[in-house]
């Protein structure tokens, strides 16, 4: 995979938190070419608990809306409590619903709808960083 310099980001340590491992390890690689130290997770009490661990560190997290058990909402309240101004990017196979609607009206900073490309994934990244 080869990044022009219109894709170049980079910079800090982005949350990736998604239950499908193929998302993680894909998603992990585009990050990591465009400069972003990643953290992974494969569910909400794991994002949650790394979260705590790197608060300092971690400039935005993407994450999944729909995964089973901690579902996508309540990972982004928990990190809420935690830093109540967490960068967060939703993400979903499933397009905009009304729950995810709610969350950007409450403060989430973006949403991107899966499988997006990696021009995509860097204008949101810089749209969202660059604030």
């Amino acid at each position: 995979m080869q990044l022009d310099d219109t894709q170049s980001a980079g910079g800090g340590t982005i949350l990736l938190v998604d239950d499908e491992d193929m998302v993680l390890e894909v998603g992990a690689r585009v990050l990591e070419k465009l400069h972003y130290a990643v953290l992974k997770a494969e569910n909400g009490r794991d994002a949650v608990a790394l979260f705590a661990r790197h608060i300092d560190q971690v400039v935005l997290v993407i994450l999944d809306m729909n995964m089973p058990g901690m579902s996508g909402g309540v990972v982004f309240e928990e990190l809420r409590k935690l830093k109540p101004d967490v960068k967060v990017l939703l993400t979903s196979g499933y397009g905009l619903d009304g729950q995810i609607q709610e969350l950007l009206a409450s403060g989430a900073c973006g949403f991107a709808q899966k499988p997006f490309s990696i021009a995509a994934l860097t204008q949101k990244l810089s749209e969202i960083l660059l604030k």
